[in-house]
């Protein structure tokens, strides 16, 4: 059914350029292709300009054309290759915008990859159509983001209603990762509010880190079954405060705002060997040379040495359980929840030993995965399986035969970069 929905949309697409090719939403007086369309199909006129834009491109796709008409391309698989075909940049030349739409094409269809989630391999594509222009254009386009974000930066704080306040702007990513670096540990359930009263009506304050004033502000985080019934943001929120009671509780501002954040710094061994490239921080976010440079001299950095196939060779000392320098090999490795699909980030996700610790199964990134805590719990209800892939070291997963009878392995491609 999947596969005749897509060529029918396939046959539309086509539809609408011939119509556009011949003027007919000219002659019926239409303003342009996309009102036209819009008006014929009774769709969103973004929708209609979605459809226009990709019939107007595909006789110069052949590729993505044919994935289309076959039914392995989606209709917005097809949108977004072509949009990423048609952004790439003149330098690259008719040859590498067809490798292009066949790098990406593949990828959408042997890992069945979401149209946000191919977005996301805009720059491996690059790399691989035109190694030496994707390495200038990425340089140009990390120069000018910082340039904008250290421009634009901002905060502020203003009266919103009665008793509340607003906060917004804008960090650049270097700053960002400071920010995340100390809000992310206190942001977890459960995060500042100390042990639990015994019974709802025996106390009314939760003696935790945040003193006794704001403890007592959140004496009604837990329910019941004690659970903390804060949201994700309200979390954030409270960890934000917390910060800022603590740096006055000090004393020492504006000379010392406490202990620096500590940052992983992603390089190959090639980069690290050679003292250049580019860094990638533990969110995702790239970093200038320069960045990564003055960064070394005001943070603690965390060398990150990876192989030539992106595997984790050291981070620092293995520790018994799976935190510290063992928890950063296995996001650098995960990028987050490891379970296919889901797009759960490595701050609410857990390590789980593959083979348990009571099985005597060691507390290695080889016996590690990382994974949120619904996922965490999915797993331990013994329908799925996770191994480690001995030739790459990432995690597979192998569904129940309820799910598929042939039992094979699946992977996230959310998180990946290749």
């Amino acid at each position: 059914m999947f596969t005749a929905t897509q060529r029918l949309t396939a046959r539309v697409v086509a539809q609408v350029g011939e119509a556009a090719s011949r003027g007919l939403p000219a002659r019926q007086g239409a303003a342009s292709v996309r009102v036209w369309l819009a008006d014929l199909l009774a769709v969103s006129v973004p929708t209609a300009a979605g459809l226009a834009r990709l019939a107007q491109a595909l006789p110069g796709q052949p590729v993505v054309a044919a994935g289309l008409a076959s039914g392995s391309l989606s209709l917005e698989q097809a949108q977004k290759i072509s949009s990423l075909v048609a952004g790439l940049p003149s330098e690259v030349g008719p040859a590498g915008k067809a490798r292009a739409q066949q790098v990406l094409s593949d990828l959408a269809v042997s890992q069945r990859l979401r149209p946000e989630v191919l977005d996301a391999h805009r720059r491996a594509v690059w790399e691989a159509v035109s190694p030496e222009v994707a390495e200038e254009r990425l340089r140009r386009d990390l120069e000018r983001a910082n340039r904008s974000a250290l421009q634009r930066r901002a905060f502020t704080l203003t009266p919103h209603g009665e008793g509340e306040y607003r906060l917004s702007g804008i960090l650049d990513s270097a700053a960002a990762a400071y920010v995340r670096a100390a809000v992310d540990p206190i942001s977890a359930p459960g995060s500042l509010l100390g042990r639990r009263p015994p019974h709802p009506d025996t106390s009314t304050s939760v003696p935790g880190a945040f003193g006794d004033e704001l403890s007592d502000r959140l004496a009604d985080a837990w329910d019941d079954a004690g659970r903390d019934t804060r949201t994700a943001a309200a979390r954030r929120a409270d960890a934000l405060t917390y910060l800022c009671a603590q740096a006055l509780a000090d004393g020492s501002l504006p000379e010392s705002g406490g202990e620096r954040p500590q940052l992983v710094v992603t390089l190959s061994w090639e980069q690290l060997r050679t003292k250049y490239g580019y860094g990638i921080l533990d969110t995702g976010d790239l970093l200038t040379p320069e960045t990564v440079r003055r960064l070394a001299c005001d943070a603690k950095i965390i060398p990150a040495v990876l192989g030539a196939e992106g595997q984790v060779l050291d981070v620092g000392r293995a520790r018994r359980l799976i935190d510290g320098s063992l928890r950063r090999a296995l996001v650098l490795r995960d990028r987050g929840c490891a379970w296919p699909g889901c797009d759960r980030p490595p701050r609410w996700c857990e390590g789980h030993h593959v083979r348990s610790w009571q099985d005597g199964g060691p507390t290695s990134l080889d016996n590690a995965v990382l994974l949120c805590g619904y996922h965490h719990r999915e797993i331990h209800r013994g329908a799925w399986e996770v191994r480690i892939n001995p030739h790459d070291r990432h995690p597979d997963f192998i569904p129940p035969k309820h799910l598929d009878p042939l039992q094979r392995a699946r992977r996230n491609n959310i998180h990946r970069r290749t």
